[in-house]
């Protein structure tokens, strides 16, 4: 699957039906709301990204999307109007794989996503957790309790996603708010207990794996 961000009518369809029409699946959004909510159902391959967009610009965009432990490996090609220098050095900096500058070829287009999948799929490592009756596979976005599917949102997937990789490390309120929500978050610490406890309740048997360290944070502990 591959997502691609652009107000612009036109050019929207036009790169979503090539794509669809030339062996790949793939989605459109004009609004990056709409694009945020796709990520709760499903993980795209690739991300297209245009810079100019409303709601919000596209390299805000992207640095939420390499601050998110779920989404940070996914490969990003930035399509915009802009092509000076120092706009591309700005995508680049904060994770762009390529940049593609308007107007463009639907050719070139293709290849460019052909070779920024080809790079990225040597990268690809299958990484799983299994703690008692808890299961999950961050790169199919898939939870399991007692062998059963547990449908998670995408923050709660990811608050999980990072305990796991920080197995019996306590992780601070405030570095959960900063890894998960990212810095520019405003909101309060309850924002991170409300999650948890919802995390608790969804994972249901397991739920009792995720521990709280009083005054300090939570952890998920090794297998006892």
């Amino acid at each position: 699957m591959i997502y691609f961000i652009e107000d612009d009518p036109n050019i929207r369809e036009l790169v979503i039906y090539t794509l669809n029409t030339t062996g790949y699946e793939a989605k459109g959004f004009e609004r990056p709301s709409d694009f945020f909510k796709a990520l709760d159902e499903k993980l795209p391959k690739l991300i297209l990204l245009d810079v100019m967009l409303p709601e919000e610009d596209g390299l805000s965009i992207l640095k939420k999307i390499r601050l998110s432990q779920l989404t940070k490996h996914i490969p990003v090609i930035m399509i915009t109007a802009k092509s000076s220098e120092i706009d591309k050095l700005k995508g680049f900096d904060l994770g762009a794989d390529d940049y593609v500058s308007k107007p463009f070829g639907i050719m070139e287009l293709l290849a460019r996503i052909k070779a920024v999948l080809r790079r990225a799929t040597p990268q690809e490592k299958k990484v799983e957790y299994e703690i008692e009756n808890l299961y999950v596979c961050p790169q199919k976005h898939r939870v399991k309790v007692n062998g059963e599917k547990v449908t998670l949102t995408l923050k709660e997937f990811e608050l999980l996603c990072l305990m796991l990789e920080n197995r019996d490390i306590v992780l601070s309120r405030d570095r959960i708010l900063d890894k998960i929500w990212g810095y520019s978050f405003d909101g309060e610490n309850r924002t991170v207990d409300v999650h948890i406890r919802t995390l608790r309740q969804k994972l249901g048997d397991a739920g009792h794996l995720i521990e709280t360290v009083r005054g300090i944070g939570y952890k998920i502990g090794e297998a006892k």
